[in-house]
């Protein structure tokens, strides 16, 4: 076995979510040879050249940078074998081909924003949330062929709070992530950590974390106020909730429910046009606090008021549009 700060180690990883990682392992002595990352894009309306946040802390650290459009790419696989990894690590980047994750003698290892087997896929904070979990975690495990499947390695479990968003349990597991990566690399390098096959943990009712789409966000009031109040907070800041007023999409960052029962059909708009404005939901109420109305900035409540008066005059009608029975 070679000492931690002795193993060639290979970073990939894209978002801000894996720069705490990458900045845990350099302060804990780690030999970075290699970090793999996005390639620049364009993007805004001027197409201004946007690097990753990974690139810029690599850059910044004068740590050797690679940004392969395809990671088959001959070049990039010798360029790849030339850094003689001893192990690699993945945080929050993309799909590896075998011939890059079977490389190192050590294996390649995953970061994964769950406690697997739970949610395994693309947005398991996402989904943890709009489940109303009341706890998640992270998960270090060796990559193997199936996505998110290989050999558990180290875990760590938080609580998910009553108002955490998506946002604040990233910020908190990005760091309880960094930790457990670095102790991960650590335990590996002595020899201390047993592996744990996914199939040999008894979970009932698995939950799965698929990609994010538009229809995902859309409310349907129909719902409970529980399942629509954890709906707003597993989208925020992003890609975040939304409904309609008129043919205006208004999203929804924060709000505060109400649980009571009511004769309001599920949609209907309760305001006094000052100081509050709520939505009916099948159980209650869901009262709007942060909201962002199509082609405007972020606004918190009350202002949301004042600005409505002025460009629409309150005068709009929420469109329901997920099928519903009709009520008389």
């Amino acid at each position: 076995m070679k000492d931690f700060k002795d193993l060639r180690i290979v970073f990939m990883g894209t978002p801000e979510f894996a720069v705490a990682s990458l900045d845990a392992l350099l302060k804990a002595g780690a030999n970075i040879v290699g970090v793999i990352t996005a390639p620049d894009k364009a993007s805004g309306r001027g197409l201004h050249i946007s690097q990753s946040p990974v690139k810029k802390f690599a850059v910044e650290n004068n740590l050797h940078l690679l940004q392969p459009d395809k990671l088959k790419n001959e070049v990039f696989i010798e360029e790849l074998k030339s850094l003689h990894a001893d192990i690699q690590v993945v945080v929050a980047f993309r799909m590896l081909p075998e011939v890059v994750w079977n490389m190192p003698p050590m294996g390649t290892i995953n970061l994964h924003g769950s406690l697997l087997p739970q949610y395994r896929g693309a947005a398991p904070i996402n989904w943890a949330v709009i489940n109303g979990e009341k706890e998640t975690g992270v998960t270090t495990f060796k990559l193997q062929h199936a996505i998110d499947t290989g050999n558990i390695l180290l875990q760590k479990k938080f609580p998910i709070e009553e108002n955490d968003t998506a946002g604040t349990v990233h910020d908190k597991m990005k760091l309880i992530g960094a930790e457990l990566l670095v102790e991960t690399i650590k335990g590996l390098a002595t020899g201390n950590i047993t592996e744990k096959k996914q199939t040999d943990i008894a979970e009932d009712n698995l939950k799965t974390a698929p990609k994010i789409f538009t229809e995902t966000c859309l409310i349907n009031f129909d719902k409970s106020v529980g399942e629509i109040y954890n709906l707003i907070r597993g989208l925020s800041p992003f890609p975040a909730a939304f409904t309609k007023l008129k043919e205006k999409i208004l999203k929804i960052y924060f709000a505060e429910k109400e649980t009571i029962q009511h004769n309001e059909p599920p949609g209907k708009i309760i305001s006094d046009n000052k100081t509050f404005l709520k939505i009916a939901c099948s159980n209650g109420y869901i009262s709007l606090k942060d909201v962002q109305i199509e082609g405007k900035k972020k606004i918190e409540y009350p202002r949301f008021f004042k600005r409505l008066q002025n460009r629409i005059k309150l005068s709009f009608h929420l469109q329901i549009t997920l099928k519903r029975k009709s009520r008389n």
